[in-house]
């Protein structure tokens, strides 16, 4: 009897509260997971490959901005998505827009809601990306110090974990070029890797992260476990981008999409479906890990849940929006 109930006592699930009264379940899944069946993925050649060398796909849903929607960073909604078929949520901190990690935001709270978020995905087993999300800041050497802190002590937190991965800028913009993401990227993956030697780094490209070709013309030398952001709103980008991961996967650049929708550019406006298809059409072609924006119900088309739907736990897929349920048919 005293064993049953010390076994009852260990599988009861231990609730923290953070971030405002947020609860995180901290009890480990049961059964098969991503994480479990797959371990520490890394780049080999063009693809992202499992422990068994085998290619492998993330399929992904990204928070929107944890600065302001941190309410569905927690491990029943994971759980949710994870029924789903979503195996990789997107942790998106926003470094320099409305209270960001560089511009007058509570940073001790933000890598709180951070943890949160990486400790859920380990306990449900999926993959997890902390993306350091530059936007307003445009080039990413702006606030490259403040990076090299927040980056220091990620690694160095997360450094036996095999389910996370780092995405250094999320869309250099403003005329951000290439040379400048590269300088940017060689200091910051040498801070990581000081500390975690083995973690997939994504790293982001010029034009809100859509000129891959850059990249592949002049890639980073000397390091391994490195992948290359693409980031496309069907609405707006068609053939032309698709024409470029396939240039790019003969230059031989690992290429990963980690943000996307079927919305227009500025995540709200027209939804096109059927450009959608197409870009799953090139997804499937190239095993391509793909991460939908965003996890919320911003009143907005790229939002993934539906308008008036304020649930953050018990979610179905008829309370997802659109582009939602889009996702979540295209990556089953």
């Amino acid at each position: 009897m005293k064993k049953r109930l010390a076994f009852l006592l260990a599988a009861v699930l231990l609730v923290m509260a953070v971030g405002g009264g947020q609860a995180t379940v901290l009890a480990k899944t049961s059964g098969k997971t991503a994480v479990s069946a797959h371990g520490r993925l890394k780049v080999k050649g063009v693809n992202l490959v499992d422990k068994k060398g085998k290619t492998f796909r993330l399929k992904g849903f990204s928070t929107h901005g944890i600065n302001w929607f941190e309410q569905y960073v927690n491990q029943n909604a994971f759980r949710d998505l994870k029924k789903m078929g979503i195996n990789c949520i997107r942790l998106a901190m926003y470094t320099s827009d409305y209270n960001g990690y560089c511009s007058g935001g509570d940073k001790a709270h933000l890598e709180e809601v951070i943890d949160r978020g990486v400790k859920a995905c380990k306990a449900e087993g999926m993959y997890v990306i902390i993306d350091w999300h530059i936007l307003n800041d445009s080039n990413p050497n702006t606030n490259i110090d403040e990076a090299k802190k927040f980056f220091r002590k990620m690694s160095s937190k997360y450094k036996k974990y095999n389910n996370v991965l780092y995405e250094i800028c999320n869309e250099p913009n403003g005329g951000t070029t290439w040379s400048d993401i590269k300088k940017y990227a060689n200091t910051i993956i040498k801070v990581i890797r000081k500390n975690d030697k083995k973690a997939v780094i994504i790293v982001g490209t010029p034009n809100w992260s859509q000129r891959i070709d850059e990249a592949a013309g002049s890639p980073i030398k000397g390091q391994k476990n490195i992948m290359y952001a693409l980031h496309f709103y069907a609405a707006t980008h068609k053939d032309d981008l698709r024409n470029l991961v396939a240039k790019t996967r003969q230059k031989g650049l690992p290429v990963i999409i980690s943000e996307c929708n079927i919305s227009e550019a500025s995540g709200n406006g027209y939804v096109d479906v059927a450009e959608g298809k197409k870009w799953f059409k090139t997804i499937k072609k190239y095993k391509l890990s793909c991460i939908a924006w965003s996890f919320c119900n911003k009143d907005e088309t790229s939002a993934l849940i539906k308008q008036g739907v304020s649930k953050t736990k018990g979610i179905k897929k008829k309370d997802l929006s659109k582009t939602g349920k889009f996702f979540v048919k295209m990556f089953k």
